[in-house]
């Protein structure tokens, strides 16, 4: 809703008149939501950020939040919104930090006890800020949304490592459910490992990988195709009893990759084809 000139001229000095005790209420409700989770500081120099850009918007006739004015309003609610999701606070507490103004501005002006002119524009103005409100919750919603993807995506790299086991040799542990997204991951790390270490074995670790579906396969399958593309040979290891019965009920085949039942006959596998065989060690004899 669009305050007229006259409107907005009238609230920008009552702002002005009230500066102070709008300030104090506003930090006050607030800081009651956020139940101490933010510096008292910090909630201070908002708040009184928020309300001079408000009160400059007010002062210059414009209070469309969706004209071009209020330029500066939607940056300061927006990096807000940014620093609150970032912070771990809710949508609601973000979103009440910027309505809890109306109630600020009601009790210091005493609106209910004025003229009918003073309470028109204060439903005016009511109006402006439940367009800022919903501004912030859609900032929020946005910056909340690009912080998880963040995550997610942060989670996908440390739940793909991938480790040098020996000079020529690396391995990629791979532990839960491998989806299309997490095999891209996959894929992209052991081949950017073999270009950086040069190694010319690759083992891909199954043991942590609860079932092997057809989907599964397919991505090890592709995985496998490109670091043979880079001159790397792959090893699989952690074939269980169960995923073997699994693969032959499936049908699927592996051809002539390589496969092993735990990561130690992978690893022994690489080195012989390199030239440097571990010999299996048994328990030691006792002297007698």
């Amino acid at each position: 809703m669009a305050l007229s000139t006259e409107a907005a001229g009238r609230l920008a000095a009552l702002l002005d008149e009230h500066q102070d005790k709008i300030s104090e209420l506003w930090v006050r409700q607030v800081a009651a939501t956020l139940r101490g989770r933010l510096s008292q500081g910090e909630l201070d120099r908002q708040v009184r950020e928020l309300f001079r850009t408000l009160r400059e918007v007010l002062a210059e006739g414009g209070a469309e939040l969706r004209g071009g004015d209020g330029g500066e309003v939607r940056a300061l609610l927006a990096e807000m919104s940014r620093s609150r999701a970032l912070q771990g606070f809710t949508s609601t507490e973000t979103a009440v930090s910027v309505f809890a103004v109306k109630e600020a501005f009601a009790t210091a002006v005493d609106v209910y006890n004025t003229d009918s002119q003073t309470m028109a524009d204060y439903i005016g103005f009511g109006s402006f800020i439940d367009d800022l409100g919903l501004f912030t919750f859609a900032a929020y919603a946005q910056a909340r949304e690009e912080v998880i993807a963040d995550q997610a995506e942060q989670l996908l790299e440390l739940a793909t490592p991938v480790v040098k086991l020996w000079d020529g040799v690396v391995a990629v542990p791979l532990v839960g459910t491998l989806d299309s997204a997490r095999a891209q991951v996959v894929m992209e790390r052991l081949l950017q490992t073999l270009v950086d270490t040069g190694s010319p074995y690759a083992i891909i670790d199954i043991t942590g990988v609860p079932a092997v579906d057809t989907q599964v396969a397919q991505h090890v399958l592709k995985t496998v195709v490109a670091a043979r593309l880079m001159g790397a040979e792959c090893i699989i290891s952690g074939i269980r009893p169960q995923i073997a019965q699994t693969i032959v009920a499936l049908g699927i085949e592996f051809g002539d990759i390589a496969t092993k039942a735990t990561l130690a006959d992978a690893l022994r596998h690489a080195l012989r084809r390199t030239g440097n065989d571990l010999a299996r060690r048994g328990p030691a004899r006792a002297e007698g």
